[in-house]
């Protein structure tokens, strides 16, 4: 995997997080440092394969070590190298795609909240998914349920695709 070219990993940094921003990524970059800290197990600052298998396998997405290894070209990956994997697997710079390739990546990350592929993503699914990347730490559903509840537009209780849609194009607008 290329790195981007850059003379201080600040500005690495900051044209990543705009890279990301611009793209259909639904964490930010201050997200993905909480799961890539929580993926590092050893605290060495870098993610192993093992590590970032163990990531994919958590959304479904699982490879082998050797279809891993070919599609990320190393054996670790540093901060910036995992931003930069996370916006190819999420579908970055999609924004010129027409709707049609961009509700491909929105089911792709519909399907990582629908755990039981019922269609529906439910506040127990949703606090279930951000608990496992390390992004919940509340055993209380009740703000999950607030979070659904601002999106349900059909107040069901629950997400259908239309709505979890509506809730992403207002959240990375």
């Amino acid at each position: 995997m290329a790195r981007p070219t850059s003379s201080s990993p600040s500005s690495s940094t900051h044209l990543l997080e705009t890279n990301l921003r611009e793209s259909m990524s639904p964490l930010s970059v201050k997200d993905l440092r909480r799961v890539f800290d929580n993926l590092d197990k050893n605290g060495n600052g870098l993610l192993s394969l093992e590590e970032l298998n163990g990531l994919l396998g958590m959304i479904g997405h699982t490879q082998s070590h050797e279809e891993l290894e070919a599609s990320v070209g190393k054996s670790s990956l540093d901060f910036d190298e995992f931003l930069l994997f996370y916006s190819n697997i999420s579908g970055g710079g999609c924004s010129s795609e027409a709707n049609s390739g961009e509700d491909v990546h929105l089911h792709e990350a519909f399907k990582v909240f629908d755990l039981n592929g019922d269609g529906y993503i439910t506040s127990d699914e949703l606090q279930s998914v951000l608990s496992r990347l390390g992004m919940w730490e509340d055993s209380n559903c009740s703000d999950c349920v607030r979070m659904i509840r601002a999106y349900d537009t059909n107040m069901d209780g629950h997400l259908d695709f239309e709505e979890f849609k509506n809730m992403m194009m207002l959240t990375i607008s």
